[in-house]
């Protein structure tokens, strides 16, 4: 939904709008690319009751700051896949290789892969699967004393949002150093840990502070259509609903209706 001070567009396809009991201007599209346009957008709190901005980490930090209606906060799905030391080797292998290369553009693609120093002996099959599918592996020390022909990880690394088939991969001392590095570098969006201790996998759901978090379980269904929610707008990382996927049902608001026959408060 968007409405702009320039002609406005109609989507495509009305039939499909009157069929759903809506008005064919109920959905418009602004034909701009000018970045002007975000700016008039951003002040027009009597005519937009909510902005969804999509877009790259400057677009949404701008819109935040800018913005004079309530914005629903689609940020970097800075994602982490955790095995833990009692993960099930031939689960942990299938669970990266699918978290990572399914589908490596979209924001629920996992970014970086941490291991227990007590899991390491899973490392070799899965770097090995990744390099089989063209990942190209960023490495840790004990990573690359693993597989040498890993590129050296960098700081910025960690921090990195790569929607391509790059994997950069940590060998942590246990869940406490996984927390602490999902805290310190995750954009709070999808995390992931592949386990069969039950206590630890209660643990990581607990402390995760993250909009979706999975025990053994891909990133990649962090989706509106995989939660049973239609079609998807945003996957929002703020703290106060909506959080996780956004479907039209999360975008409705409500009022209430109350009938009294006199009623007065003592």
């Amino acid at each position: 939904m968007a409405v702009g001070a320039n002609k406005r567009q109609r989507v495509k396809h009305p039939a499909i709008i009157r069929a759903a009991g809506l008005d064919e201007d109920a959905i418009q599209l602004v034909p701009t690319r000018d970045r002007a346009a975000v700016g008039a957008m951003l002040k027009m709190s009597g005519v937009i009751d909510v902005i969804v901005p999509r877009g790259g980490a400057s677009l949404i930090e701008r819109v935040q700051r800018e913005s004079r209606i309530p914005v629903i906060a689609h940020l970097e799905g800075l994602c982490h896949t955790y095995i833990h030391r009692a993960a099930d080797p031939q689960k942990a292998r299938a669970i990266v290789l699918n978290a990572k290369m399914r589908r490596v553009s979209i924001c629920g693609a996992t970014e970086t892969l941490l291991i227990d120093r007590k899991a390491k002996a899973m490392l070799p099959p899965i770097l090995a699967d990744l390099r089989a599918a063209g990942c190209e592996v960023r490495g840790d020390p004990e990573t690359l004393a693993i597989a040498p022909e890993a590129i050296a990880a960098t700081e910025e690394d960690w921090r990195t949002e790569y929607l391509d088939a790059i994997l950069a991969v940590r060998v942590v001392d246990g869940i406490a150093q996984a927390l602490e590095h999902i805290d310190r570098y995750g954009s709070h969006h999808t995390d992931a840990i592949v386990t069969g201790d039950e206590a630890t996998a209660e643990r990581f759901l607990r402390e995760v502070d993250s909009a979706i978090v999975l025990v053994n379980a891909s990133t990649q269904f962090a989706d509106g259509g995989e939660f049973g929610m239609g079609a998807e707008i945003g996957i929002s990382t703020q703290r106060l609903p909506p959080r996780g996927p956004v479907g039209a049902a999360e975008l409705t608001t409500y009022k209430y209706l109350v009938r009294g026959n006199g009623q007065v408060r003592p």
